[in-house]
């Protein structure tokens, strides 16, 4: 029998009428499969349809062409409710900017998401983010605001938010991009650990050769065309970084990256080569940038999935256990 994906993408296209009424293709016939426990890294330029297809994946856009399924369901038969609650339980998003609420303490940020919640997981929401900062090491400052925290800090408590609910699927969107190479990599052994121990599926969205090879598949995204490669391979270490906007730092960048039984590392020669016969990165290029929604509006439309009741009182089946005291509700 065969096994159903968590998430799937079949035939997927992405496309936008500009004003001119020309027609800008960002993702071009995407086929894609993640199972429970997987790793994937998609790399790719600024521009590549990155961002596009972590929101496709995570059910926050619609494809102009194809079909998302969702543990075997289709997500365009789905109302938006449904979609909303689907979203919420399941998917847990990881930005590069944190996206956290200024002048909400940590506690307040990462129990957000539980507000949505029902039953015993919304009237236990602080102490359930109160263990979950504990166990991302920040047990001692989740009386902080985020003006108050570190950029490591801040990304600890994102990925401490994206994970309060146990989701299925972890979608990190260039999650080491607003750090320094030390602190970045701390976060991403972090997250790898957590959605380890939780079997969960971790798609990470980079340019960043470093983050990508933690992962164990590998697919290079280039003009809206996902094909899969081998970033353990010396030749598709320099393609990928060939792929990057600042061609120039290409050979180094293919460098870092150690070839398993090669005995070293990318030779720097054969990703130069890799990079002159690339193309040219200042080539004329639509900016798909446009097109598509920016973090911070992701963050806001994961944020606003099943909104409360308009009276602010929580739904019927959010019953506070005789042995609970109420907690205090989180600002959303």
């Amino acid at each position: 029998m065969e096994l159903v994906s968590l998430v799937r993408l079949e035939g997927v296209a992405k496309h936008v009428i500009l004003p001119d009424d020309s027609r800008l293709d960002i993702l071009r016939d995407i086929d894609l499969a993640i199972a429970a426990g997987d790793h994937v890294a998609i790399v790719g330029r600024s521009g590549s349809g990155k961002s596009t297809l972590l929101n496709l994946m995570g059910m926050l856009d619609r494809p102009s062409e194809g079909a998302v399924w969702f543990r075997g369901d289709p997500v365009r038969r789905m109302r938006k409710g449904k979609l909303d609650k689907l979203r919420g339980r399941n998917v847990g998003f990881v930005f590069q900017q944190f996206n956290l609420l200024a002048g909400r303490t940590a506690l307040e940020n990462v129990a957000m998401p539980l507000g949505y919640a029902s039953g015993r997981d919304f009237w236990n929401r602080r102490r359930t983010a109160t263990a979950m900062l504990e166990r991302v090491g920040l047990g001692h400052r989740i009386e902080s605001t985020p003006e108050q925290l570190s950029g490591g800090e801040q990304q600890r408590v994102a990925i401490a938010r994206a994970l309060v609910r146990r989701p299925a699927l972890i979608l990190a969107d260039e999650p080491t991009g607003a750090l320094d190479v030390e602190t970045g990599g701390s976060v991403m052994a972090l997250l790898d650990e957590i959605a380890s121990e939780a079997d969960a599926a971790l798609v990470t969205i980079t340019h960043d050769l470093h983050v990508a090879a933690r992962a164990r598949r590998h697919y290079r995204l280039d003009a809206g065309v996902l094909t899969p490669f081998d970033l353990s391979a010396p030749a598709a270490g320099a393609a990928a970084a060939a792929a990057y906007d600042r061609i120039d730092l290409a050979p180094e960048l293919a460098e870092s990256v150690s070839a398993p039984g090669s005995g070293g590392r990318v030779d720097a020669a054969t990703a130069a080569d890799a990079t002159t016969s690339a193309p040219v990165a200042g080539a004329a290029e639509p900016d798909a940038t446009t097109a598509v929604s920016t973090e911070a509006d992701g963050a806001a439309r994961v944020a606003a999935s099943t909104p409360p009741s308009a009276d602010g009182t929580a739904p019927e089946d959010r019953t506070a256990p005789e042995d609970e005291p109420e907690a205090v509700e989180v600002a959303s």
